[in-house]
């Protein structure tokens, strides 16, 4: 029996969210929340918060993201995480890879059976 769309989905996402995490904080340092809303909202996350910051903080230990403290005007100081210069060379690695992968991918799903 095949797996579900489901399982292959969640398969997948297993794969590539933490370098999705290193893509979204290409764009600028960012709250906890803030990036599991916007992961949300593109479809690359879908376990919220709860699968989110363990990840967040393997890429801290592993030295691919650093945080800081900053004051938030409702509540207590918020923790950002900020994207490394390993950050970066480890995101440049998969987008390297990545790029032909798909579209090797693409090329043998595209194939005639």
């Amino acid at each position: 029996m095949a797996p579900a769309p489901a399982t292959i989905m969640a398969n997948l996402r297993r794969g590539v969210v933490e370098y999705c995490v290193l893509a979204t904080l290409r764009r600028g340092p960012a709250y906890g929340r803030d990036l599991a809303v916007r992961l949300t909202d593109e479809g690359v996350l879908t376990g919220g918060e709860g699968t989110l910051y363990p990840l967040l903080s393997r890429l801290r230990r592993s030295g691919l993201v650093e945080t800081s403290w900053q004051e938030s005007p409702a509540g207590p100081p918020r923790r950002y995480y900020i994207l490394t210069p390993g950050g970066e060379h480890a995101l440049a690695g998969f987008v390297e890879a990545w790029k032909p992968f798909c579209t090797a991918v693409d090329r043998t799903l595209g194939a005639p059976s």
